[in-house]
């Protein structure tokens, strides 16, 4: 029977902790299908589970967050078991590494620089990365990151050395111009064909300076977009629910009839 299944009578962060390890260990040598688990098969599970815990973030929801917190905290134990393994790392070397990271990043903590600010934070902390090695600030972007947390990390990192607009009235300013140029391109004379690949770059463009402009305004533009999308979602599911209580198929409805049902979901 395996060892410390059972939640010791006096729990504190570290037994609880050794607890998950031990069990991890019983079930890579025991589990048929964890003992066939490789980094790369758990891969998409994690990032499956990271966006899970997002959206129990940006629902409030504090049950599933414990939950899911603790189903990516399995997959962190579980890559490191894989490497140990091998002899790579071990879950020690993860968390000593973290904890040298964070002393060593916050010099105003554990030494003697003074800052006065959030940003003056980030800015050390981008200055330190570029002493550790570090050829550019963006390196630490990750490429396979969606286009839209991308652009903001982007901006993020731009910022931490000191590569900035001053103003946000500055930073609107630039929002109109791309709005601008994006509209010219579909203003073609003469019934010219559009040049879609210069609308999409424009397009680009101006997605960017809303990302940037948002940055200024201390709002997350992934979870503004995401918490329309839930929005959008439960009042098309209202519309399609009230058009099957009265016989009805959305394709055969005009939008005039849709607008009804639309505007009472707005009410709720």
């Amino acid at each position: 029977m395996p060892k410390n299944i059972a939640p010791p009578s006096s729990s504190t962060p570290a037994t609880a902790f050794e607890r998950l390890l031990s069990i991890m260990d019983t079930l890579r040598e025991q589990c048929p299908w964890d003992k066939k688990q490789t980094m790369e098969s758990l891969r998409h599970l994690t990032i499956e589970e990271t966006y899970e815990l997002s959206d129990a973030i940006l629902d409030g929801d504090m049950s599933e967050i414990k939950k899911e917190i603790g189903d990516i905290m399995l997959h962190m134990v579980f890559y490191a078991r894989i490497a140990s393994e091998t002899d790579l790392f071990t879950i020690t070397d993860v968390l000593n590494g973290i904890c040298d990271k964070l002393i060593s990043r916050h010099p105003h903590i554990y030494g003697d620089t003074e800052v006065e600010n959030e940003t003056d934070v980030k800015r050390n902390w981008e200055q330190l990365k570029l002493k550790e090695g570090n050829k550019s600030v963006l390196e630490g972007v990750p490429v396979s990151l969606p286009a839209l947390v991308k652009a903001s990390r982007i901006q993020e990192k731009a910022r931490g050395v000191g590569f900035d607009w001053e103003e946000k009235s500055q930073v609107w300013e630039k929002v109109e111009e791309e709005i601008q140029e994006f509209r010219e391109e579909f203003n073609s004379v003469n019934n010219e064909e559009i040049d879609r690949d210069k609308a999409e770059s424009e397009f680009g463009d101006l997605l960017f300076s809303l990302i940037n402009y948002a940055r200024f305004i201390d709002i997350n533009p992934e979870n503004a977009l995401e918490k329309t999308n839930k929005k959008f979602i439960k009042r098309f599911q209202y519309l399609e629910k009230k058009a099957s209580e009265q016989g009805k198929n959305l394709k055969d409805m005009t939008l005039a009839e849709m607008d009804i049902y639309w505007n009472e979901a707005k009410k709720l």
